[in-house]
């Protein structure tokens, strides 16, 4: 053996088993897939370009390294050096290889600390729904937040209503919802944590008449038609609406229903009827519409609504879970 720990040609090599057999089972044939242990011999050998050196920098004997390397170009069907009495070279697939083998070791090295951070909810990805209002003021802060504060954490924003989030939520294929609804909702199976609560304002275009008053009563709107979204979104709040009119005394005429928000204040704006919204939707500023707060009674109280969070608390990720830490308290 030379001082680059290259055998003389011509002479028969000792067969020297690898201490405890690893290095054999880690890239032979009944092996698998070529362990981590081997990845890191061809990196010391790479960098070293002498296997006395490298084995010691590996705290291993000379024989094992060498039969390893060897069985590892075995396994590759490709010879990774080139050998000579005086020195050792990387082959052009040795050199190929080498720097996404490092960057195997540097990421194998890296998920002891990234499954903490995911235990610890500092990384992950999460799916959210929510629906449009949402999207106004709560949505963005708190995803500027999340960015500030937990930048391992990624976000795959779904809007959809909350039938179709109750859904998702059911399957697994969403981790929570940001629901609009009535107070006293109370998804079943589901954690339910509030957000925000605010009164419904009505929306009405710039050419109704009632436009001109500043402030309106229930009494005004009852026989307007109604720009709605359908039940089957958001039940308890759709029967809050259709609550107010039966205990006026009245049945609301449904002119046109709509899904999203914008559309059904865009089919006000072209004087279909009125709609009862968020008080947040005035954020929402469209030409050819005004928004008017209604006085309620003790007989007619005006409708409020609720923005929630809804999550299965049996399967929260530990990031949700950390996440929701920044969501804004209830604003009555």
């Amino acid at each position: 053996m030379n001082e680059h720990g290259v055998s003389p040609p011509g002479r028969p090599k000792a067969k020297s088993a690898p201490s405890g057999g690893r290095e054999s089972h880690e890239v032979g044939e009944r092996g698998g897939l070529i362990g981590l242990r081997v990845w890191r011999q061809f990196v010391a050998v790479a960098e070293e370009l002498h296997f006395g050196r490298a084995a010691l920098r590996l705290h291993m004997s000379q024989p094992p390294l060498t039969q390893a390397i060897a069985l590892l170009e075995q396994r590759l069907k490709v010879k990774l050096f080139d050998r000579t009495k005086r020195s050792v070279a990387l082959t052009p697939a040795g050199t190929a290889l080498l720097p996404d083998v490092r960057d195997l070791l540097q990421r194998a090295s890296a998920l002891p600390n990234q499954a903490r951070a995911a235990a610890a909810g500092e990384l992950g990805r999460l799916c959210l729904g929510f629906v449009s209002t949402v999207g106004f003021a709560l949505l963005p802060e708190w995803v500027r937040a999340l960015r500030e504060h937990h930048p391992g954490v990624q976000l795959e924003l779904v809007e959809a209503t909350g039938d179709v989030q109750l859904q998702a939520l059911e399957r697994g294929d969403m981790d929570a919802g940001f629901m609009l609804h009535s107070p006293g909702f109370a998804p079943a199976g589901l954690a339910c944590r509030l957000l925000s609560s605010e009164p419904l304002v009505v929306a009405l275009s710039d050419q109704h008449p009632l436009a001109r008053l500043t402030q309106l009563t229930v009494a005004d709107v009852l026989a307007e038609p109604l720009v709605i979204f359908p039940r089957r979104i958001a039940p308890s709040l759709y029967d809050a609406i259709f609550a107010l009119y039966y205990g006026a005394g009245c049945l609301p005429v449904v002119a046109q229903e709509a899904i999203q928000m914008q559309t059904i204040v865009n089919l006000v704006s072209a004087g279909l009827g009125l709609a009862w919204v968020p008080h947040s939707v005035q954020q929402f500023q469209r030409p050819g519409i005004v928004y008017r707060q209604i006085v309620g009674s003790e007989i007619s109280p005006v409708p409020r609504c609720e923005t929630s969070l809804v999550w299965r608390s049996a399967t929260a990720r530990p990031a949700l879970l950390r996440c929701m830490a920044l969501l804004p308290s209830v604003n009555p």
